[in-house]
């Protein structure tokens, strides 16, 4: 049995974590939730038990065996060697530890020996992490040389205050009311905004790049050619994305379905009468990745596959991804 603490989520993100711990049967002894002043000593109730929100602080890492970080970079780079210090093994969400050479970026299903005796893991960016479940069985077969990667974001990358928004700012909409900007660039209702992050000196921006980085390390290959470009959409949850790849074999579309409905937590939806196929609507509250729209690309054809994903990522990135490195690290008794 284990004491875990949850370090800096939001409720969103506390509801999801809690909820895979649950349905993952983590052993827990102790589970506690620690925030900031704003939302400490309210009160959480979960499938374990009733939890009061604590105050982060400097000194509360006794006792404990895991904490999982949903913070900001900046508190994660803080608070994260404090854990380590009193022999914390943390599991990091945010961008802080994520390009650190020293630091292991975890995709379970992908390079879970990476992990080895680290005492910090980074979990990779949503537009990453995910998707590439159902790219690497892909991968492993037939070598990539390149990826073109559109992406379809959802608010909820930054969670309430950013669905919020989306939500009030569509009613207003609605009711032909004056709409305000608080958190995204522009108005995200019934819009859409093509600049995710702080725009890189080659004028792709940082979310976009992430991809080429977390991909080249994830995958322990620089050799794969990249390009992303991020776009904001007026959905809550779930991000998809449009993939392009460029493999080293002929592709074989039939085989490559074959692959993909064989892979962990994907789910081929390939209904065309029906017409059912990935989308933010039903990939919300799934574990799986939806995968679907497998073909040929008609300009480059027999070396070329395309396809769509869509993932729920509040509960498939922020929390499963977290917990099932957690998972790893328990069934194999690392450092405890």
């Amino acid at each position: 049995m284990y004491n875990i603490w949850i370090v800096w989520a939001t409720w969103a993100v506390w509801i999801e974590m809690i909820n895979c711990l649950y349905e993952l049967k983590i052993p827990i002894k102790e589970l506690k939730l620690w925030a900031s002043i704003n939302s400490a000593w309210k009160i959480l109730k979960t499938q374990f038990w009733e939890i009061a929100i604590k105050e982060v602080n400097e000194d509360f890492f006794e006792w404990l065996d895991y904490a999982l970080f949903s913070a900001w970079w900046d508190n994660s780079k803080l608070y994260a060697p404090i854990a380590n210090k009193k022999w914390v093994i943390v599991i990091d969400n945010s961008s802080a530890f994520r390009y650190d050479e020293n630091i292991p970026l975890i995709v379970p299903q992908i390079n879970p020996e990476a992990i080895k005796d680290a005492m910090i893991i980074a979990n990779p960016n949503c537009t990453t992490a995910i998707a590439w479940v159902a790219i690497y069985p892909i991968y492993k077969k037939y070598w990539l040389k390149k990826m073109i990667v559109s992406t379809y974001q959802a608010t909820s990358w930054a969670w309430a205050k950013w669905m919020d928004e989306l939500i009030e700012n569509t009613k207003k909409y609605l009711n032909n009311e004056e709409r305000k900007v608080n958190v995204f660039t522009n108005d995200i209702a019934f819009n859409l905004i093509p600049h995710i992050d702080k725009f890189q000196d080659n004028w792709y921006t940082k979310e976009e790049m992430k991809v080429t980085w977390e991909t080249h390390k994830i995958f322990w290959d620089n050799n794969i050619k990249i390009s992303c470009t991020a776009v904001r959409i007026p959905t809550l949850r779930a991000h998809s994305e449009s993939i392009v790849l460029e493999t080293e074999k002929e592709v074989d579309i039939e085989d490559i379905k074959k692959i993909i409905n064989e892979a962990p937590w994907v789910e081929l939806v390939d209904d065309i009468k029906n017409n059912k196929y990935p989308m933010p609507k039903n990939a919300t509250w799934k574990y799986d990745v939806e995968v679907w729209r497998i073909r040929k690309n008609l300009v480059f054809w027999d070396y070329w596959v395309e396809l769509f994903v869509s993932w729920d990522q509040l509960l498939r990135w922020a929390a499963l991804n977290a917990v099932e490195i957690l998972k790893i690290m328990i069934d194999k008794n690392i450092w405890q």
